[in-house]
């Protein structure tokens, strides 16, 4: 499984749902303004404030959904990168040091 692919993916979705509302917002916003409720700078700041809070909200889902896909990975005990990168560390130092040995051993 490709957790950035995955990762990538739900944040597609995401900005494909985050355009869609704006798009309505504009609708809804142009249709009030058509019928005398609003007046166009009014439709402005209410588009305008509606996907700031929007866009608000997407980043704390988007940090959600982080956390959330690091807590599975953990239980399935997927290691992280940094624990993959100390033992690559440690199988290197380990390898050098039988290297060393058998150098020893052959001098």
């Amino acid at each position: 499984m490709d957790n950035n692919n995955l990762l990538k993916q739900l944040l597609m979705i995401g900005i494909g749902t985050t355009s869609l509302v704006a798009d309505k917002l504009r609708a809804v916003s142009d249709e009030w303004v058509r019928e005398g409720k609003l007046n166009p700078e009014q439709a402005k700041a209410f588009v305008d404030d509606l996907m700031q809070q929007l866009k608000t909200e997407s980043g704390n889902l988007e940090f959600q959904v982080q956390r959330q896909l690091r807590d599975v990975l953990q239980e399935l005990g997927v290691p992280r990168q940094a624990e993959m990168d100390e033992l690559r560390g440690r199988i290197d130092r380990l390898e050098r040091q039988v290297r060393d040995l058998e150098n020893k051993l052959w001098r």
